[in-house]
């Protein structure tokens, strides 16, 4: 867990969130409960605040993904929240018939009806952005800025997307068994 936006270049611009090799097992945090989906929201909760129950999820996947998300996209729609993804990733969702809005990608420069000017009027709740290439690189680095500027989770894997889904949904449930660590750790008692 790293203070993203707090991150600036001397220009006032943000940097990249993505993680190097030297940088993730820097700030760790841990989430402890019954099931995975309440374990990682109470993760998400140390690092970055909770997850969302509802609203609107950005998702914009590389190709190698788009398989792979079909699943958790699919369950967001299951669970009322409405989805945003870029041309090739709606495409995709509409071949499952998951709906989805489409917005245009940041390079297409279309100032107003671009996914970061929604994140920054606090349309989107949740960003999933798993890029690749140059100029997916450079689209995905101002996506996930702007989620960080305004505090919005940002989803850089599937597995992490799932994980993501497993946590909402459980926060729908009510969430997690609040307990110490000893706790946690005392035997069980037959």
């Amino acid at each position: 867990m790293l203070p993203w936006n707090r991150f600036r270049k001397p220009d006032g611009s943000g940097v990249e969130s993505l993680l190097g090799p030297e940088m993730k097992s820097t700030g760790e945090v841990m989430g402890i409960d019954k099931t995975f989906g309440a374990a990682y929201a109470k993760s998400q909760i140390a690092a970055f605040g909770p997850l969302p129950t509802a609203g609107a999820v950005f998702i914009s996947v590389a190709d190698r993904d788009k398989r792979a998300m079909v699943v958790p996209a699919s369950r967001l729609i299951d669970l009322g929240f409405s989805l945003v993804a870029t041309q090739g990733t709606l495409e995709v969702l509409a071949k499952h018939g998951i709906p989805a809005q489409l917005v245009p990608k940041e390079s297409d420069g279309r100032g107003e009806e671009s996914i970061s000017a929604l994140i920054a009027r606090g349309e989107i709740s949740l960003v999933i952005n798993t890029p690749v290439g140059s100029g997916p690189r450079r689209d995905g680095w101002r996506i996930r800025t702007a989620a960080i500027t305004r505090g919005v989770p940002c989803i850089t894997t599937i597995q992490g997307f799932v994980a993501a889904v497993q946590g909402v949904e459980s926060r729908r449930r009510g969430g997690g068994v609040v307990q110490s660590l000893q706790e946690w750790l005392r035997p069980v008692v037959k």
